[in-house]
């Protein structure tokens, strides 16, 4: 089953993982890419985030 989400929460999930390899967190998916922003969005395109968004009721 794969979730769907939106822009916003793409964007989010997408800085936070960046902002882990620019860290020095290890990469999940063999890349060719060096910018953290373009590792994370292949990460994403390949379902390797281990992310999950909480969607609770106001």
């Amino acid at each position: 089953m794969t979730t769907q989400f939106s822009r916003y929460e793409k964007a989010r999930i997408l800085g936070a993982r960046a902002l882990q390899v620019s860290y020095g967190a290890p990469v999940l998916i063999e890349t060719d890419q060096s910018e953290p922003i373009l590792i994370a969005a292949e990460e994403y395109d390949a379902g390797a985030l281990p992310f999950t968004v909480g969607r609770g009721e106001a």
